[in-house]
């Protein structure tokens, strides 16, 4: 069967495949990926590792810890913190990046981690950047890269694959972060939820290396796991132009030597060589779930929000209704490049920030403050009145100078604008391109003088699935061939972890299994305790588990006695802390359908009745007349649930 780009990566990653085993959408995969990034995060990883036993790093050269979120804090605690981080880094010989030198997913593009056709993981959600340069990169959670540090492998199960055509080329002012705010504004119905995408088309010409990571980091906001471009002549080039600069500058921890380019590890001519010489490629015959369209010449500079990504009107709009700004940000890992910087410099020189607007900025690296600072660009920001932050994350996330106040209303160029996450829960934050936020700084108001006004053009087209018999799974020992159970319906799409298991529990950490058993889904349906029975198989709805990354989520429904979660579909993150605590959950939408039509959406909490035969090898559901297909739970999912989650699987590949 023909592979699209995300299987073929994938391929090249996965431990333990069988002789010609050709991995596809669905598997359940044990992967060995090339490197895996931790940030500020690194300080919660360190005692999950050695929570588990685990005394060194499986492979020193596979994880990169980079500090960048709370960068401006120089208070004792988050100081003392980093000192520790970068002495478990020293200890353990890892690659690290003190404060300062930039945002990690940067680091991870210009020191050459993030290598096209690779499969990198970070746990960070927007990992997704990579793609940008033609790298399979994806969030994982922290338990995750513990899992990593200590054995050098995690699971993955492979997302179904879109794909996303680009035709024709920007004109006027419209850049990479229009592209995306286009297509999160056009399909923004959950159309590519949960799964990956691969850019194509002849418009991918004219997109710059820069635009490319813009759009892909975004992917995460329009709900995907990956999205990723081809490798080709505009990767290669930029490539070709960063082995050049790293050799002069000579990268952290290597000696520069302007006489030898191949003096870094990574950024090198051979490696370069390698690459353009096996680049990878979908085949002409590839599967996709369907094929979204987007007219690059009907983009025009954008607006999102406030409060969502997908609420998006061009700024001519914005403009007539001259909506008054307190905070202008150009910062954040997705627009703080060189060409971002060049376009905010480009619409404010000459001019001054607007009265009582405050303009914050912050390279996404010092390399590119350097560069910016010798163009002339960097000093254009700071004549005109802008503040400057250090190279990090910053008010992207709530975090150091410049938060938004009460009733302040901003603009950013930064990849979020959810309620509160840039300051006060009462204020309203817009996205926009970095020349849009630089113009509204100097105008006062969100306005973008050169903007034409129109709306984007695209079409979407689904594809039917191909049909094969399906082989028999293979079982490891000791897991079950069928579970034969109740049906306990709760209906809700979209049930968060909140609903799960109420916040107020998160951070009681003596809180026992007991406990958490007692109280999950209390916020959800407060008659759900009394209802459920030991060994159910709950079934929820579409997007079941989204919301706050916590554990617990899963941990509760497992302590109640939840054998089985299935549901239309989950969220990614739910169903890695799902797994990685041995709860078993499963996809099957048109189950979910099914039942919502048959029993209706009123009750929260409802008993079918119904019996279901869950078959595992033939991966099937059988309840009455009616059988469901779903994807075959691997070998490295079983696994997890029969050593009843992942640091107990780390713990046996150790001993």
């Amino acid at each position: 069967m023909p592979q699209n780009l995300i299987e073929k990566i994938v391929q090249r990653f996965a431990v333990g495949l069988a002789d010609g085993q050709l991995v596809h959408s669905g598997d359940y995969l044990s992967l060995r990926p090339a490197h895996v990034l931790t940030h500020d995060n690194t300080g919660a990883v360190i005692p999950k590792f050695r929570s588990i036993g685990a005394a060194r790093m499986a492979n020193p050269r596979q994880p990169v810890f980079a500090l960048d979120h709370n960068v401006q804090d120089d208070g004792e605690a988050n100081l003392a913190k980093y000192e520790r981080i970068a002495a478990f880094a020293s200890e353990m010989g890892v690659d690290f990046y003190p404060a300062g030198r930039g945002i990690g997913h940067q680091i991870m593009c210009e020191e050459g981690y993030a290598w096209p056709g690779t499969m990198v993981v970070a746990s960070d959600s927007h990992s997704n950047m990579y793609g940008g340069l033609g790298c399979l990169g994806t969030p994982i959670v922290r338990t995750d890269a513990a899992a990593i540090w200590a054995t050098g492998r995690t699971w993955w199960q492979i997302p179904p694959v879109a794909r996303v055509k680009l035709r024709g080329r920007l004109t006027g002012c419209a850049s990479g972060k229009d592209v995306i705010l286009a297509l999160c504004g056009l399909f923004n119905e959950d159309q590519v939820l949960n799964q990956a995408l691969e850019f194509t088309g002849e418009g991918l010409a004219d997109l710059s290396l820069e635009q490319r990571l813009t759009i892909a980091n975004m992917t995460t906001e329009w709900g995907t796991l990956a999205g990723i471009f081809p490798v080709d002549a505009v990767t290669l080039n930029w490539l070709r132009e960063r082995i050049e600069a790293v050799a002069m500058r000579g990268p952290a921890g290597v000696p520069s030597d302007a006489d030898n380019p191949d003096a870094h590890p990574r950024l090198n001519r051979r490696h370069l060589e390698e690459l353009a010489a096996d680049r990878l490629e979908a085949d002409p015959d590839a599967v996709y779930t369907q094929e979204l369209e987007l007219d690059l010449a009907s983009v025009r500079p954008l607006v999102a929000g406030p409060h969502h990504v997908k609420t998006v009107t061009p700024v001519a709009a914005f403009s007539a209704e001259r909506v008054k700004i307190n905070k202008a940000y150009l910062v954040s890992c997705v627009n703080s490049r060189g060409e971002d910087i060049v376009a905010a410099a480009d619409k404010i020189r000459g001019k001054q920030v607007a009265p009582g607007v405050e303009f914050y900025i912050a390279a996404a690296s010092d390399e590119i403050q350097a560069a910016a600072e010798l163009s002339g660009d960097w000093q254009a920001l700071l004549d005109a009145g802008a503040i400057a932050l250090p190279p990090g994350c910053g008010p992207c996330i709530g975090l150091g100078r410049g938060l938004l106040g009460p009733d302040e209303v901003g603009i950013s160029a930064t990849n979020r604008n959810f309620k509160g996450r840039m300051g006060d829960a009462s204020a309203l934050a817009y996205l926009a391109s970095p020349a849009v936020v630089a113009a509204s700084a100097a105008a006062g108001y969100i306005d973008c003088p050169d903007a034409e006004s129109g709306e984007p053009q695209g079409e979407i087209r689904r594809f039917e699935p191909p049909t094969a018999a399906a082989d028999a799974t293979e079982l490891l020992p000791n897991f079950p061939v069928r579970i034969d159970a109740e049906l306990l319906f709760c209906p809700q799409d979209n049930l968060n972890t909140d609903g799960i298991y109420p916040g107020k529990y998160t951070y009681q950490d003596d809180i026992t299994p007991e406990q958490q058993a007692e109280v999950v889904m209390e916020n959800y349906d407060p008659a759900f305790g009394q209802t459920v029975k030991t060994g159910d198989i709950l079934v929820g709805g579409f997007n079941f588990g989204t919301g706050s990354s916590r554990e617990q989520a899963a941990t509760a429904l497992k302590h109640r006695g939840i054998r089985l979660v299935i549901a239309g579909s989950f969220s990614e993150t739910y169903k890695r802390n799902a797994l990685n605590n041995g709860l078993l959950v499963i996809e099957a939408p048109r189950l979910v359908a099914d039942l919502k039509e048959r029993c209706g959406e009123e009750q929260l909490t409802l008993r079918t009745g119904l019996s279901a035969r869950v078959d595992f090898q033939r991966a099937l559901i059988e309840v009455e007349e009616d059988v469901y297909p779903f994807a075959a739970v691997g070998v490295a999912a079983q696994e997890l649930i029969l050593l009843g989650g992942l640091e107990n699987w780390v713990k046996e590949k150790l001993d």
